[in-house]
């Protein structure tokens, strides 16, 4: 098998595992959020991280080359380096990403946490903090 082959094999093999459902629902409830006023808050260590603030840097960016001049959409990451590094200090790790949404989150908003153990604590106090302020949450995990 060609090269070229393994690449197409392989991505009908992913088309073909995706929960095209939920992939749906997600995108309708960060669109009813913007249609609402609402923002993004998006967060993740790591991977994650670089993860959290490229997904941010799309909706307040371009998004779709078919459309340069639409609305920037407002999406929050908590890399301010100097918050992020007296919060943990200050507070522990833990906390890192839960005090930034306390500050930031509100009702309509959608708080994105992702986890590719789906157990980190910090991501896990976050969305359970968000849900306090009766934000939509979603984690990414895996």
């Amino acid at each position: 098998m060609s090269y070229l082959q393994e690449k197409i094999e392989l991505h009908k093999k992913m088309v073909a595992s995706l929960d095209l459902k939920s992939i749906e629902l997600i995108a309708n409830v960060i669109i009813d959020c913007y249609r609402s006023g609402g923002k993004l808050i998006i967060f993740g260590n790591g991977g994650s991280a670089a993860d959290a603030m490229h997904f941010a840097a799309e909706f307040e960016g371009q998004l779709s080359f078919r459309d340069k001049n639409r609305k920037p959409l407002s999406a929050l990451t908590p890399y301010n380096i100097s918050a992020l590094t007296a919060i943990s200090n200050d507070y522990g790790y833990d906390q890192s990403f839960e005090r930034f949404v306390r500050a930031n989150a509100q009702r309509g908003d959608v708080v994105i946490g992702i986890s590719t153990s789906g157990n980190s604590p910090n991501v896990l106090r976050a969305i359970e903090e968000a849900k306090r302020f009766g934000t939509t949450t979603i984690g990414f995990t895996g």
